[in-house]
C-alpha cells in the first residue's frame, strides 16, 4: 500500500498544524509523497500567504518599494520554523524571491513562492526529499496548458527511487523555465498528478472538513456527509459550486483508477468522503448532494417550426459565440430555445446579442429574464427511483417556489432546476427536506 497526501493551507497554516500533519504522516508508512499547500489563515481575518505575495509582487510591479510587504511574508514562515524548532534558514530564498520580484519574473512566479517554501519546510520536519515542482511538472509553450506525457515521464523517473519526497503544489514550468501555475486551488490538481505518476493506491486530499455534504452547510443545519461519490458525481457537484475539491483534479487518477480520499486534518480519525470511479454501493439517499450558483439569466427564442430549420440551434449559440459568451444550459422545445448564460457575462453585451439572433434566425420573439439561479441535484440512485423529477417538483411547489426551467441528462445522474435567485435557499433546503429529511 502507497500514498500521496495532500495537505490544505488551512492544514499548514502554523507551527501547531504543521505538527498535526507530520503526526498523520508519521502514523502511516504508506503516506509516501506529499503536496504542501501555501500557509492559509490562521484565524478568520488573517490573510493566506498566496494573497500576500499578490500584493507584494503587485507593488513591485508597480515600481513601488515591496520590501516591507516581503518581510511580513518572511516572518510567518519564521515563525513556523521557530514554532517547529528548526535549523534552517530561508535567508537565500528570500533574497531570490526579492531580486525575481525586482526583475519583474511575473505573478505566477510570485504566487508559487507560497507552495515552494512551505514544501521546503515541511520536507526538513519530515526528513523527506524535497522535490521542486518545477524541475517535474511542465506546461507547453504553446497555450500554458499541462503537459501530461512529460510529466509522467519525469516525475515518475524521479519518483522511482525516492522512499519518500515532499513536492510543492500548484505551479509547475513553461518550456522555457519560467514557472507556471494552475487555476487557484490547483495544489489539488498537483496531487492528483503525483499519484498518478507514482502508481499510489490512494489519493489522500487533507483540508479542514471532513469530506463532501449533501449541501451546502451556510443553507441547510448539519447536513448530513457523502460516504462514497463518483468522479462523474463530483463533477457535477464541483461545477455547480462545491468546493471542496478542484474539479480538474479527478482527470490524472481517474485515469488510473486511483480512488481519493478526503480527509479532515483536524478530525484525522473522521473516515471523510471516497471519490472512485465506480462503485456498487449504493448511496445511502436517492440524492449524492445538491449545489447551485446564483447569477444567471435566461434568453427564450421563440419561432415557429423552429424544429424543422436545420442549424437552428447553431446558429442562435453563434450569437452568444461572436460576444465571447459561453452557455450553460439550453432546454428546447419544438417552437422554443432558452439559453442560460452568467448575467454578469451578458448584460453589457445583451442588445449585441439579441441583434445577433434575430440576423441569424430572424425569430418571432426573444424574452430575456434575469436574476435566476441554477441548481444541480446529483445522484447515481436517481436513475433506478421512479418519480424523482416528481418529488422535486412536488418540494418546491409545497415550498412556494416557482420553476423556471428543469432539464435532466441522458444519463440520468442529475437534474438542473432553475428558479428565482430569491428562491435558491428555499429550494435547496426544499430538495434536502424531500430527500434526506424524509429518509432518516
Amino acid at each position: 500500500m502507497s500514498k500521496v497526501v495532500k495537505f490544505g493551507g488551512s492544514s499548514l497554516a502554523n507551527a501547531e498544524q504543521f505538527r498535526k500533519v507530520a503526526s498523520i504522516i508519521r502514523g502511516d508508512k504508506s503516506r509516501k509523497y506529499v503536496v504542501p499547500s501555501a500557509p492559509g489563515k490562521r484565524f478568520s481575518n488573517d490573510t493566506k500567504v498566496t494573497d500576500l505575495l499578490y500584493d507584494c509582487y503587485d507593488l513591485a510591479q508597480e515600481g513601488k518599494d515591496f520590501k516591507k510587504a516581503l518581510q511580513v511574508i518572511r516572518e510567518r514562515y519564521q515563525d513556523i520554523i521557530d514554532g517547529l524548532k528548526l535549523e534552517i534558514s530561508l535567508d537565500r530564498e528570500f533574497e531570490i524571491i526579492q531580486e525575481q520580484f525586482e526583475k519583474k519574473a511575473g505573478r505566477d512566479y510570485a504566487a508559487s513562492r507560497g507552495e515552494y517554501l512551505n514544501g521546503i519546510v515541511l520536507a526538513s520536519y519530515l526528513g523527506f526529499t524535497f522535490i521542486d515542482a518545477a524541475e517535474v511538472i511542465f506546461f507547453t509553450g504553446e497555450d500554458g496548458t499541462w503537459d501530461a506525457q512529460k510529466t509522467k515521464e519525469v516525475l515518475s523517473q524521479r519518483l522511482k527511487d525516492c522512499k519518500n519526497a515532499v513536492i510543492p503544489g500548484f505551479y509547475g514550468s513553461l518550456p522555457d523555465g519560467r514557472i507556471k501555475t494552475f487555476s487557484r486551488g490547483g495544489s489539488d490538481i498537483t496531487g492528483s498528478i503525483v499519484a498518478q505518476a507514482a502508481g499510489v493506491d490512494v489519493y489522500e486530499n487533507w483540508t479542514d472538513v471532513s469530506g463532501f455534504l449533501i449541501a451546502d452547510p451556510r443553507i441547510i443545519d448539519n447536513p448530513k456527509g457523502i460516504e462514497v461519490i463518483t468522479y462523474r458525481e463530483l463533477r457535477e457537484l464541483s461545477y455547480m459550486g462545491a468546493g471542496v475539491l478542484h474539479e480538474d483534479a479527478i482527470f490524472p487518477v481517474r485515469q488510473e483508477g486511483i480512488p481519493i480520499n478526503i480527509r479532515n486534518t483536524n478530525a484525522p480519525e473522521d473516515e471523510g468522503t471516497w471519490i472512485v470511479g465506480s462503485t456498487c454501493q449504493k448511496s445511502k439517499y436517492v440524492i449524492t448532494g445538491i449545489a447551485g450558483k446564483k447569477g444567471f439569466c435566461s434568453v427564450s427564442v421563440e419561432k415557429d417550426m423552429m424544429n424543422s430549420e436545420i442549424g437552428f440551434g447553431r446558429k442562435v449559440l453563434s450569437a452568444f459565440e461572436e460576444q465571447g459568451i459561453s452557455f450553460e444550459h439550453m432546454p428546447s422545445g419544438i417552437d422554443t430555445l432558452t439559453v442560460f448564460v452568467h448575467q454578469d457575462e451578458f448584460m453589457s453585451k445583451e442588445q449585441k446579442v439579441v441583434a445577433g439572433i434575430h440576423r441569424m434566425v430572424k425569430p418571432d420573439a426573444i424574452e430575456i429574464e434575469s436574476d435566476l439561479a441554477l441548481i444541480a441535484v446529483v445522484g447515481r440512485g436517481m436513475k433506478s427511483t421512479r418519480g424523482t423529477a416528481g418529488r422535486i417538483f412536488s418540494a418546491l411547489a409545497h415550498s412556494n417556489v416557482n420553476v423556471k426551467m428543469i432539464d435532466q441528462g441522458s444519463s440520468e445522474l442529475n437534474i438542473i432546476i432553475g428558479v428565482e435567485n430569491s428562491d435558491f435557499e428555499t429550494a435547496i433546503r426544499a430538495i434536502y427536506d424531500i430527500f434526506v429529511l424524509t429518509a432518516i
